[in-house]
């Protein structure tokens, strides 16, 4: 997987605490937008719970945050009262964060977005988000999602990458969005990207449709594989292939308790298998392989990352 973030030759690096300038990335390569919103985009939870999976295993600091009065419906999206250690009370407000994270070993400077896709003015959020992005040197905005589909819970998780940009469709194997039809917040980002003359990339999982119900942690997981194969950034998983492994199980049992649900997976695996039989290509192991190395190395260093 080719690099293409990488810092125009002969920008120098600046300190990690310097202020980002709009078009000069942080560390040595340049800084990206990961965004991921609760609701429609995100069935089973899988994209939000990858987002603050980097949000904490990154270190991640709020920079920012959007005022919730002009985008929310408060009957839809309710504020959560609770109860403070000194025993105050406190209301959290739905809105939507930004946060700053460095990478790691590269030092590679990452924004997380995290909300509740807006009950209203999706433009104008749009425009802020993107103004935020530019005022911290971003070049490349990446959402993520999930969709429920008919895909069995025993078989790999389903990724799609789609991209408007024609450079990074060559660069990275990724194709253009043919999809019509309604689209959620993520979609609109992503158009809003493109006409600023952003990259853009956006990631998809499919999530066992006859499993809804979050969390999702093997969707979770392929979402971030695919951002880690995306930036070139080794991403520490902790427990999470673990608990997919117990979530797989635990589908299981449930499956085999009902004759009806377990002869369905079973229609849905013949029909995955089928459709993948091509595909075990030299692309596909390449990007195994590729992802085994820099682990490997990333062992190697201690866990520091590799080199930027």
């Amino acid at each position: 997987m080719s690099e293409m973030w990488e810092t125009p030759d002969g920008a120098p690096d600046r300190a990690p605490d310097e202020t980002p300038r709009p078009g000069r990335p942080g560390g040595s390569r340049q800084t990206v937008m990961l965004a991921a919103f609760e609701g429609w985009n995100d069935a089973g939870s899988a994209a939000t719970s990858a987002l603050l999976h980097l949000h904490e295993v990154w270190g991640a600091v709020d920079v920012d945050e959007l005022d919730p009065e002009e985008y929310h419906d408060f009957q839809v999206n309710r504020p959560v009262v609770t109860e403070a250690e000194d025993g105050s009370r406190e209301i959290t407000w739905p809105t939507t964060t930004v946060a700053s994270a460095l990478v790691p070993g590269s030092g590679r400077r990452v924004l997380l977005v995290h909300g509740i896709e807006p009950s209203m003015r999706w433009r104008r959020y749009c425009r802020e988000l993107l103004d935020i992005a530019e005022r911290h040197g971003v070049t490349t905005v990446v959402t993520l999602g999930a969709l429920l589909a008919d895909v069995p819970h025993t078989r790999p998780i389903p990724m799609t990458a789609t991209s408007e940009s024609t450079g990074l469709q060559a660069v990275l194997d990724v194709e253009s969005s043919t999809y019509e039809g309604p689209t959620g917040i993520v979609g609109v980002l992503q158009h809003a990207a493109s006409e600023r003359g952003m990259q853009s990339v956006s990631l998809w999982a499919a999530v066992p449709h006859y499993v809804a119900h979050p969390p999702s942690p093997k969707a979770t997981l392929a979402i971030l594989s695919r951002v880690e194969e995306l930036l070139s950034e080794p991403v520490p998983l902790g427990d999470l292939p673990e608990d997919a492994q117990a979530w797989e199980h635990g589908v299981d049992e449930l499956a085999e308790e009902d004759a009806e649900i377990a002869e369905y997976v079973h229609q849905l695996e013949e029909a995955k298998d089928t459709a993948e039989l091509p595909e075990a290509s030299g692309e596909a192991i390449a990007r195994e392989f590729e992802r085994y190395l820099r682990r490997r190395d990333t062992g190697e260093k201690g866990d520091k990352g590799p080199p930027a």
